[in-house]
């Protein structure tokens, strides 16, 4: 199974544990694509709408395009009772959208599943002029707050973390200019998370190459993560960055 295809098997589970952004973030893409009733936005990959409802909130016209048959079908149902919200099953690179256009298209760790020309080039093609495209992703450092802690979990992935295919998966965001964007922007927002060990298994088997690990790896990996964990207070803390690109179409 594609990587980008294996969060569909967990919907439930990816909606409780997925971090949200921040929103600061959020009103950075507001602001400065101005969104209100009068707009139109496309979300390209919602999975369960982590970053879907501030966009909701500015009663903007708003469609998702979501890969997984699963996640598509929770999604709807999630966000059924606002009357702006309008959600299809399909990929972003081949989905005939007809002839709408949007004033603002945004990804939340997504569009780097994308080939960069198709990301690019389909995303330039869908906006209207003068419209934007913002990219989020967060980044957790659990390093800064505890060093012995990581390299023990360290220790753990080097032992048992033997993925079958190896998660690869890259997005040069800033050649967005070279598919004729302009004004590229990066911002970046800060905030803090914290587990105990159980809840961090949780959240860690949300990961794709996670996810599909395979035994006689997976079990000694995950109870290596869990016991690391608990011996250090039952606590791990992430110092997270949340990178917001900001661009748009002439």
């Amino acid at each position: 199974m594609e990587f980008r295809k294996v969060f569909d098997t967990i919907p439930e589970k990816f909606d409780k544990w997925r971090p949200k952004y921040c929103k600061e973030a959020f009103d950075c893409i507001i602001n400065n694509a101005e969104l209100d009733s009068s707009k139109s936005v496309l979300e390209i990959g919602p999975g369960t709408g982590q970053a879907t409802e501030p966009i909701l909130r500015t009663d903007c016209n708003y469609l998702a395009i979501e890969l997984g048959e699963n996640l598509y079908e929770f999604t709807k149902n999630k966000f059924k009772d606002y009357w702006n919200f309008h959600i299809v099953n399909g990929d972003f690179g081949n989905y005939d959208y007809g002839d709408k256009q949007f004033d603002l298209i945004y990804s939340a760790a997504t569009i780097q599943w994308i080939p960069e020309q198709i990301a690019f080039t389909k995303s330039y093609k869908l906006l209207k002029g003068g419209g934007h495209l913002a990219m989020m992703m967060m980044r957790g450092d659990y390093k800064t707050p505890n060093e012995t802690l990581f390299n023990e979990i360290q220790n753990v992935y080097s032992q048992y973390f033997k993925p079958e295919t190896p998660y690869t998966q890259k997005l040069i965001y800033r050649n967005a200019v070279n598919y004729g964007f302009v004004d590229f922007q990066e911002f970046k927002f800060h905030s803090k998370r914290e587990f105990n060990a159980e809840n961090y298994i949780e959240y860690l088997g949300t990961h794709c190459d996670h996810i599909v690990l395979k035994e006689p790896y997976r079990s000694d990996f995950f109870k290596g993560i869990k016991s690391v964990i608990q011996n250090h207070n039952n606590r791990i803390e992430f110092y997270d960055t949340i990178t917001l690109y900001l661009t748009k179409k002439p």
